[in-house]
């Protein structure tokens, strides 16, 4: 009987894993929606944006450089792994940190410091790494300015060559099964992947002109490109949490299937050893 009270509080738990599992499930698919909504919606206006970027950029002359798109030699990086403050997510962090770690070594010959945003990720890499900073407000909903004001900070550090290159490592969305860890490259901005002759052939008309538009122009597409990575981060957390909190419900389920089989199993097997019991007390009594 001590087996089957074993077996019977067993399948209780597991039950109740499994409603726990199923409701974060729940929670997870409507914030996916939401989150998934958000980075469709604004990745055509960043690319549109970039490729205004590159087009103009690339029909300037060459000494019309911005801070930003000053390539150096490379003796210090800043590394910026965007993970989540909650975990339950499958790989979704753990990749992050994977990623990261893979650059640093990456860049062995260069001096690699880490600004973290997001806990999870952080709680791993500030053991191992240098971590100068780290933000853990702008991993559920951010604003623009939140954002802005992030990217404001690692610019300046950037214009005043504090670094020489600075990197994101983040999750880019797919579908809710599907997350794509990226390492893509902040600063110095890649400006243009055209020709001048190419560019040219797009036509615009600039007004006032081209170098203060692009002095206007880079500073916001720098700050779209944070907000998107934070975006994408954010609707891939939540696909990544919906996926594994199925897998767990399911794999819950499949248990407590099996305990409830093997508690059948034990409760016959212990009728039949009553039975058996009374049927031989009653021979002996009979005899």
């Amino acid at each position: 009987m001590a087996n089957l009270k074993e077996l019977r509080n067993r399948i209780t738990s597991v039950s109740s894993t499994m409603q726990i599992t199923s409701a974060m499930k729940m929670v997870s698919a409507a914030k996916l929606n939401k989150a998934q909504d958000a980075i469709t919606k604004m990745r055509p206006y960043a690319e549109k944006l970039t490729e205004l970027l590159q087009n103009l950029s690339a029909s300037l002359e060459g000494d019309a450089q911005s801070p930003y798109t000053q390539v150096r030699p490379v003796e210090k990086v800043l590394i910026v792994p965007i993970s989540s403050n909650r975990g339950l997510a499958g790989a979704f962090n753990s990749n992050i940190v994977k990623r990261t770690n893979a650059l640093v070594n990456e860049y062995a010959s260069a001096e690699v410091e880490l600004f973290s945003i997001g806990k999870k990720a952080n709680d791993i890499l500030k053991k191992n790494q240098t971590v100068i900073d780290v933000n853990t407000n702008v991993t559920e909903n951010p604003t623009y300015d939140e954002v802005a004001e992030i990217a404001e900070y690692i610019m300046k550090a950037y214009a005043d060559k504090t670094y020489d290159k600075i990197i994101f490592v983040y999750n880019s969305f797919k579908n809710a099964a599907t997350q794509i860890v990226k390492a893509e490259q902040f600063l110095p901005l890649e400006t243009s992947t055209e020709t001048p002759q190419d560019a040219a052939s797009t036509e615009y008309i600039y007004e006032p002109s081209k170098v203060e538009i692009l002095n206007e122009l880079i500073p916001k597409s720098l700050k779209i490109q944070l907000f998107k990575a934070l975006r994408d981060s954010i609707a891939s957390e939540h696909g990544a949490r919906m996926t594994a909190m199925h897998k767990a419900t399911d794999n819950a389920t499949e248990l407590r299937d099996g305990l409830k089989l093997s508690y059948n199993k034990a409760r016959q097997a212990a009728i039949t050893n009553e039975i058996l019991e009374i049927v031989a007390g009653a021979e002996a009594l009979s005899s």
